[in-house]
């Protein structure tokens, strides 16, 4: 009796083991949401300093071509000259008002494009995955659109769109974005798991339930790439937009700028253009780091 009481006394009451599955799943995903935000907080610091790092170099290489090249400092603005202009001349409101509304007006632009450009390339890649006599008939004229310079066939899309509308806009925006998103979209929809399509194939799911389950989200990574990739180019193809057909923000006032010795206003907008792709190419990246981080997924370490 004794020993049975000693043995009592020693061994604690047993926990019910749903209780103990709770605690442990509760501990675990509280572990596994530390580590999310440890992620995503590495990989904004991560973020923010390539970011400096890339403005400092652009900035020296810009002062050195204006020092070191014996271009006239009336024609050249170093990176001094254009913050000056900007935000310490007797005049710096004056200036921003002026160029502000076309850096936004170009944003906007920037916008359109790269949201009609990935919008398309993410349906077309879906199509070609899911039939290849599409991929086959399709895939000619995107790369037909590659290949031909963008100035040469843009008369003819202002032609069919009309000048100046927000539809040319939309249209040379997505020539231009949509060939490197695609590739990069279908990159990540064919990289899906072997074994995990198998299992939906074993448990009779079709081919469109495979691609929604498996193939789409295993290529977020591919197409937050692709984001990233068309960021740059859907500025440029704002800028070309402006150019070759409405004449409105900063790609249309490039061009009067240069025409009426205005330099300084020149280098201004580039300076600002060039800061906001920058900036934006960096919230595509933050944004993508904390997508893939809460689906427990690779973070970004570019």
């Amino acid at each position: 009796m004794a020993d049975n009481d000693t043995v009592d006394v020693l061994q604690p009451p047993a926990q019910p083991t749903a209780k103990i599955a709770l605690e442990a799943d509760a501990a675990a995903l509280a572990r596994l949401r530390a580590d999310r935000r440890r992620a995503v907080a590495r990989s904004f610091g991560r973020s923010l300093g390539n970011a400096l790092i890339t403005i400092v170099v652009l900035l020296a290489l810009w002062q050195a071509v204006v020092s070191f090249t014996g271009i006239s400092p009336y024609v050249a603005k170093g990176p001094l000259d254009v913050f000056a202009f900007l935000f310490t001349d007797e005049d710096a409101a004056a200036h921003r008002d002026q160029l502000f509304p076309l850096l936004g007006q170009t944003l906007v632009d920037s916008v359109i494009g790269f949201a009609v450009g990935m919008v398309v390339a993410i349906v077309l890649a879906v199509l070609f995955s899911l039939s290849k006599a599409v991929e086959a008939g399709v895939m000619p004229l995107v790369l037909l659109l590659r290949t031909i310079p963008l100035v040469s066939i843009a008369p003819v899309i202002i032609l069919i769109t009309g000048r100046g509308t927000t539809a040319s806009v939309a249209v040379i925006g997505t020539v231009v974005v949509l060939f490197p998103a695609l590739a990069n979209v279908l990159f990540g929809l064919s990289r899906a798991s072997r074994q995990s399509l198998d299992v939906v194939h074993v448990f009779g799911g079709s081919r469109f339930m495979a691609l929604r389950k498996v193939n789409i989200p295993g290529a977020l990574p591919s197409v937050f790439a692709a984001m990233r990739v068309s960021v740059p180019s859907a500025v440029t193809g704002a800028l070309l937009a402006e150019w070759l057909s409405t004449g409105a923000g900063i790609g249309g006032a490039i061009l009067k700028f240069n025409a009426q010795a205005q330099f300084a206003q020149l280098w201004g907008a580039i300076a600002l253009i060039t800061l906001i792709t920058l900036v934006l190419y960096n919230i595509v990246q933050i944004l993508e780091n904390v997508v893939l981080a809460r689906m427990g997924m690779a973070v970004s370490i570019a």
